[in-house]
């Protein structure tokens, strides 16, 4: 196994590459040097021709990925939520750009951006103990991409529903509303993974990569304007001074626990 500074942990076996977010004592919540990691994993397997499908998963059994790494975010000024969303542009930029299917296999909750990364996944394995969403107003950020890919996965009404309220759906809710591919025992999550990359990498490649692409084109409109909102959206909140506030209270309340 090959690893990056050790946030970032890469395997291949047949045909396969497994990326996995390796911050378990944070719940698999990124930074900046995080997400540059992960940015050069997914580019290093576009690149390299033997790998044929991806597979992304998080370190331990509690979380997938917890989603921004909250003691960073809460000393955001303007300048650096510009640079923020645009890091973020070019993670999703990766998955939606890869020629490879990728396969999120959720070991644990997948929140906030997190969860957004795993709806970018093509397919997503599961088991029962897994809770999905989109916690975002909880800490006082304006959710803007996770609007865009959720409104296409699970309609307007949904996606209201998880913005505004910030709940998490359990696996059920979430395998039941199609944004859980497939529902397997937890000690199953990896190999039934496993076992859909190797069926998704013994396809025919060209048909594959055309499939991708022709996903992210009709897909690629509301893109544009999510991203171009985000970076609007984010300034005027983070100007405001509730998000940092928000997240200042949460850590106080963490601290007193």
């Amino acid at each position: 196994m090959d690893t990056m500074d050790n946030f970032i942990l890469t395997e291949k076996a047949d045909n396969v590459l497994t990326i996995t977010l390796n911050r378990p004592e944070k719940m698999n919540a990124w930074n900046a040097s995080m997400r540059d990691m992960l940015i050069e994993a997914f580019e290093t397997a576009e690149a390299d021709d033997e790998v044929r499908a991806i597979i992304l998963t998080g370190a331990g059994d509690r979380a997938f990925g917890a989603g921004q790494d909250l003691s960073e975010s809460k000393t955001f000024d303007a300048d650096r939520t510009e640079r923020w969303m645009g890091e973020w542009k070019k993670l999703y930029a990766c998955l939606r750009d890869s020629s490879k299917p990728i396969i999120a296999a959720l070991n644990g909750v997948a929140a906030g951006s997190a969860f957004q990364v795993a709806l970018l996944c093509d397919l997503r394995v599961a088991h029962s103990g897994v809770r999905m969403g989109q916690p975002e107003i909880l800490s006082g950020i304006p959710t803007v991409t996770g609007n865009w890919v959720m409104r296409g996965m699970i309609g307007i009404a949904r996606t209201i529903d998880l913005t505004f309220t910030g709940r998490m759906l359990d696996a059920k809710e979430a395998y039941e509303w199609g944004l859980i591919s497939r529902l397997v025992d937890q000690d199953k999550v990896m190999s039934a993974s496993m076992e859909l990359a190797r069926d998704l990498a013994s396809k025919p490649p060209v048909a594959m990569r055309l499939n991708r692409q022709r996903i992210k084109e009709v897909t690629q409109e509301g893109y544009e304007d999510a991203m171009q909102a985000g970076v609007r959206i984010q300034l005027e909140a983070y100007a405001t001074g509730e998000p940092q506030r928000m997240m200042e209270e949460f850590f106080a309340k963490r601290a007193k626990a």
